[in-house]
């Protein structure tokens, strides 16, 4: 009789725990729920949405899958493919989008419907490039259109931060990346000279593309604090500025970056007026592939890492590689 009872409190001890457990489970559950089901009001470039307050599965073809992430945001589908070969990351993006699904280029004005849907997205962002694919989307999920200036990061990113109410993590990114830029540009001016200057292009397809406000340039110029070379041609809106070579070589800077594809490089390295300019002559030149290097320095993360290539690639030891 007394094992009988004693079996008998051990099962009721026994559920006790087990409804217990459940209850808990159930309600660990129920503030999941309600938390995935929280929505904000969000403004964007048409105005504006309703999204879901703490996305789990965002769709982003607006090529600012870079920001996202900052933000403290991952996504499950993009369209930040690497701009010369649409089927995989650019190198700097590689470990940010590990095992994302790439749906196409963000310079692409539509993509693959049925891909996107197969990713259930909770949240789509586009571009005002992909604004014909709007309705369609937003049938999906809530769709965010954001319309960048591109020719300022800061103020891009500032723009997303505010979209999503996460001011506060753009402005301790922006603080730390200056502080490095800062610090890496004073080792390079003193290593270097405080005069020396610096020039970098793309050579595409014979054409001479200068960096001078934004991607490279802008990091070398605005964030860095290295000087501009005398006779640069001024950049006045997102398209960089066009010279020959003649042009080119009226350029003079100590330090050059040459970036382009293997075909472009070979190219350039075979023209008289190219291997005239003092700069080349007295071993003064980088050239860099244009995967990853055209881009990299118009991706906020992309811009981190190239700050410490840049001391690198000019020969100087950087304590923060």
């Amino acid at each position: 009789m007394r094992k009988r009872k004693l079996i008998s409190s051990v099962l009721a001890l026994v559920m006790a725990f087990s409804l217990a457990a459940c209850g808990l489970s159930k309600n660990d559950k129920d503030v999941a729920d309600n938390k995935a089901s929280e929505t904000v009001v969000v403004t964007d470039a048409r105005g504006e949405v309703t999204i879901p307050a703490n996305p789990q599965r965002i769709v982003d073809l607006s090529g600012n899958s870079d920001m996202l992430s900052i933000l403290g945001f991952s996504v499950v589908g993009t369209a930040n493919s690497d701009a010369y070969d649409y089927t995989k990351f650019p190198s700097y993006l590689e470990d940010t989008l590990s095992g994302t699904k790439i749906l196409g280029y963000s310079m692409q004005s539509t993509m693959d419907i049925e891909a996107i849907l197969d990713l259930n997205p909770d949240l789509i962002v586009i571009s005002s490039v992909q604004e014909q694919m709007y309705d369609d989307l937003s049938d999906i999920a809530p769709t965010v259109m954001i319309e960048l200036a591109q020719t300022d990061w800061t103020d891009d990113l500032k723009e997303v931060g505010e979209i999503f109410g996460k001011s506060d993590k753009v402005n301790e990114y922006l603080d730390s990346y200056y502080a490095e830029a800062k610090e890496v540009g004073s080792k390079i001016k003193s290593a270097k000279g405080e005069d020396a200057t610096y020039l970098s292009f793309l050579a595409s397809g014979g054409n001479l593309y200068i960096f001078d406000a934004a991607g490279f340039g802008s990091v070398l110029y605005e964030d860095l604090g290295l000087k501009k070379p005398e006779g640069m041609p001024q950049q006045e809106n997102i398209s960089l500025p066009v010279v020959s070579y003649e042009g080119l070589a009226s350029i003079d800077a100590d330090y050059i970056f040459a970036i382009g594809t293997e075909d472009d490089l070979a190219a350039l390295q075979k023209n008289a007026s190219w291997n005239a300019i003092p700069a080349v002559a007295n071993g003064n030149v980088t050239t860099l592939s244009a995967s990853p290097y055209f881009n990299e320095g118009y991706s906020c993360i992309g811009r981190k890492l190239l700050v410490n290539e840049i001391p690198a690639f000019l020969g100087i030891s950087n304590g923060n590689n």
